[in-house]
């Protein structure tokens, strides 16, 4: 059995504290267009693309979701995170040292998010773009989470099985999608729960988090 070739990590909710300020825009973006968000809509969101969330929002106003005013609200939602992003992204806890812990052991990296590469660039100039070897963002892919192919890009640039790595996500739309993919998922849920599965294991937190527990993680799931 190979050892493990990478670690792949999610961004919001995984390594920096976003959720709650995606919750405060697409809130905004709600309210924008002259309606409400539901609490319910506002977790199924989690972990989703731009395309969908713009849509399921402007569906959740009453307005049609017709591909003009989904990038409408798109583009408004984009211009807005960006804004609030560009305020300051908190670590989740552990996030950085656990990231520091697969960096100094030589491991290849993969930065595999939904959010588009403007508004990860954002991220990218606060948390520091030396963590990670490759980065996959929601617009340059053939199809988002919960679909695997962002995750098989991630691997493909990596020259790496996925089978031979972990990904560490937080929502059950990611965790599907890394599960698909082949990879082993360690959930760190920071929202809705994640449905236990096969090839995954949970942790409360990343603090801690150690070079063994990622190798046991994955032999674990596969042997």
């Amino acid at each position: 059995m190979p050892d493990l070739a990478a670690v792949l990590w999610d961004m919001d909710g995984t390594l920096v504290d976003s959720e709650g300020l995606w919750s405060i825009t697409m809130t905004e973006l709600a309210a924008h267009l002259g309606g409400e968000l539901s609490v319910a809509t506002r977790e199924e969101l989690t972990g989703s693309s731009l395309r969908r969330t713009s849509a399921t929002v402007l569906r959740e106003v009453g307005l049609p979701d017709d591909e003009a005013s989904v990038e409408k609200a798109g583009r408004w939602l984009l211009d807005r995170t960006h804004e609030v992003f560009a305020q300051g992204l908190p670590w989740r806890p552990g996030a950085q040292a656990a990231l520091e812990t697969v960096r100094s052991a030589g491991l290849a990296t993969a930065l595999v998010t939904s959010t588009y590469r403007e508004l990860t660039e954002v991220a990218l100039d606060q948390i520091g773009r030396e963590w990670f070897d490759v980065t996959v963002c929601g617009d340059e892919v053939s199809a988002t989470k919960p679909d695997p192919a962002p995750y098989r890009r991630a691997c493909e640039l990596l020259g790496v099985d996925p089978a031979a790595c972990v990904a560490v996500e937080d929502s059950p739309t990611g965790t599907a999608s890394a599960a698909a993919a082949g990879a082993t998922v360690l959930v760190v849920p920071a929202g809705p729960p994640v449905p236990a599965g096969e090839r995954r294991a949970f942790r409360d937190s990343l603090e801690g988090l150690t070079l063994s527990d990622l190798r046991l993680l994955r032999s674990a799931s596969v042997g």
